[in-house]
């Protein structure tokens, strides 16, 4: 069998065609990466261990709130673990936390998607809590990866998103720690080596 590549964070991410259960028309369908990016839009792919576990429904449910915010960004969210989208069904139906999502939740039940993201754990089977955002041409931009007794903060995942998207409108500027729209941007340059501090104080 060919080994599968990780992929890394500037790279461009190969098409993918997923399984998925829509819980907005409460049916099954496909998604295609190269649909959405055709469309101008950016992706999160939002890995998760298991349906019917504990810490995932709270962190789906979590995301889910943000998910219209998400949307008006240009993004699409799809939410993926190593469970089919029959069983995403099943879960999301009786799963109260789980009641309001709209998301596609895709199925990675060869485990292939969630190889390639580096997000597989080869002891349990399942995928790790990973985050990625990938920009309309298809280029992974962000990675997070966490373990899995501890679940993420969508409030950040959404300030990143935020901030790709103002770096990506306005490619000489850069964003600093905890960057929030309307707050102050950097131009690299000569002028602002060594004086980080003192431009960030001053007015914009």
């Amino acid at each position: 069998m060919e080994e599968i590549k990780v992929l890394k964070v500037g790279e461009k991410v190969q098409d993918f065609e997923v399984d998925v259960y829509l819980p907005d028309k409460k049916d099954f369908g496909k998604i295609k990466f190269s649909d959405i990016f055709k469309k101008g839009k950016w992706l999160i792919l939002y890995f998760y261990p298991a349906d019917y576990t504990f810490v995932c429904p709270t962190e789906l449910a979590d995301i889910g709130e943000k998910y219209d915010e998400i949307k008006k960004l240009g993004a699409e969210l799809i939410s993926v673990s190593t469970d089919t989208h029959y069983v995403h069904y099943a879960w999301q139906q009786q799963e109260k936390l789980l009641s309001e999502i709209k998301y596609p939740m895709a199925s990675d039940p060869t485990h292939i998607i969630s190889k390639t993201f580096g997000v597989y754990d080869e002891n349990s089977g399942l995928a790790l809590r990973g985050t990625f955002i990938i920009d309309p041409d298809g280029k992974l931009l962000a990675s997070e990866i966490n373990y899995f007794p501890v679940g993420r903060n969508s409030d950040e995942l959404l300030r990143k998103l935020k901030a790709f998207k103002y770096t990506r409108e306005n490619p000489t500027q850069v964003c600093p720690a905890k960057w929030q729209p309307g707050k102050k941007t950097l131009t690299p340059g000569k002028d602002l080596v060594g004086k980080v501090g003192e431009r960030l104080k001053t007015t914009v």
